[in-house]
C-alpha cells in the first residue's frame, strides 16, 4: 500500500518526467553523436570520440550554401510574415469589415492542410502562371511566407485578445496622441508575441521539407540537402549544426528569462 499511496502522489512528477525524458533525449542524443568520429559514411553508430566535426562545421563547404540558402529564406519569410501577420492581427481584432469572420477561417487554412496538398498546389500554380523557371529563390520564398503568415496571425491576434484595453484608454485620457499611445502602450504590450510568432515562423521556414522540396526547382536547402544525403551517408557535421541551433535556442530562453529572474530575486 505505501507504494501505491507513493505512486498516487508522485504520479503526475513521473508523467512529466517521462514527457520531457522522451521530447529532449534526442536533443541530446545529436549533441553527443556530433563528438563521433565514424570509419563509415553513416553517422549512426558510437566509434571515437573527436572534436573534428566541431573543427569543419561545413565540412569542407559542403554544407555553406544549403545551410546559407535555409538561413536567407528563413530570415526573410520570417520578416515579411510577422509584418504582414501582426498587421493582420491588428485589422481582425481591433476593426470590423465586410467578411472579416471569412478571412479569420481562411487563415486556418495553410495549417490545417496537409503539407502534401500544400506543395502540389503551388507547385501547380507557379507552373501555370510563371513556367518551371520560376521554382527555385522566389518560389520558396513566396511558399514559406504563405503558411508563416497564418502562424503569425494566430498568435499576435491571441496576444490581442488578451491585452487589457483600459490601459490604452488610460493613455488617451493623459492626452496621449494615437501614435504615442500604440508605440508606448499597445507595442510594448503586444510585442512578446511579435516576437513568439517570429521565432515560431523562423523555425518552421527553416525546417520546412515538404512543401520546400515541391517548389525548390533546383534549389536545394538545408532539410532537402539531408534528405539527399541520407542515401549516400550523413556526415556529423550535421549534428554540429543541429548542436548548434539547440545551444543558440537554450541561450536566447536563457537571456529572456534573466530579467525575471533579477525581478524575482530584487523582490525577495
Amino acid at each position: 500500500m505505501a507504494v501505491v499511496n507513493w505512486f498516487r502522489k508522485h504520479v503526475i512528477a513521473i508523467v512529466a518526467f517521462l514527457i520531457f525524458f522522451f521530447l529532449l533525449v534526442p536533443n541530446f542524443v545529436v549533441v553527443w553523436m556530433s563528438f563521433n568520429k565514424p570509419s563509415g559514411k553513416y553517422n549512426v553508430k558510437w566509434e571515437k570520440f573527436s572534436f573534428d566535426a566541431w573543427k569543419n562545421p561545413l565540412d569542407d563547404g559542403i554544407l555553406h550554401d544549403p545551410l546559407m540558402l535555409s538561413l536567407e529564406i528563413a530570415l526573410l519569410a520570417t520578416l515579411v510574415a510577422t509584418v504582414l501577420g501582426t498587421m493582420i492581427a491588428f485589422a481582425i481584432v481591433r476593426h470590423s469589415f465586410k467578411g472579416r469572420g471569412f478571412v479569420n477561417s481562411v487563415l486556418f487554412l495553410p495549417m490545417a492542410a496537409p503539407e502534401i496538398v500544400m506543395g502540389t498546389t503551388l507547385l501547380a500554380l507557379f507552373l501555370n502562371t510563371f513556367g518551371v523557371s520560376f521554382l527555385g529563390f522566389k518560389s520558396i520564398l513566396i511558399a514559406h511566407i504563405m503558411f508563416c503568415v497564418s502562424y503569425v496571425v494566430i498568435t499576435v491576434k491571441s496576444r490581442l485578445n488578451g491585452m487589457d484595453p483600459m490601459l490604452e484608454k488610460a493613455a488617451q485620457d493623459l492626452y496621449a496622441t494615437p501614435w504615442q499611445t500604440f508605440w508606448r502602450v499597445t507595442f510594448p504590450l503586444v510585442a512578446p508575441g511579435i516576437g513568439a510568432a517570429a521565432l515560431l515562423s523562423f523555425a518552421l521556414s527553416f525546417d520546412d521539407f515538404i512543401i520546400t522540396e515541391m517548389t525548390a526547382g533546383n534549389s536545394v536547402t538545408f532539410p532537402y540537402w539531408i534528405w539527399n544525403a541520407v542515401q549516400k551517408g550523413i556526415p556529423p557535421q550535421v549534428n554540429v549544426i543541429g548542436s548548434l541551433m539547440l545551444i543558440i535556442t537554450l541561450a536566447g530562453i536563457a537571456v529572456a528569462e534573466v530579467p525575471k529572474w533579477l525581478k524575482t530575486s530584487k523582490a525577495h
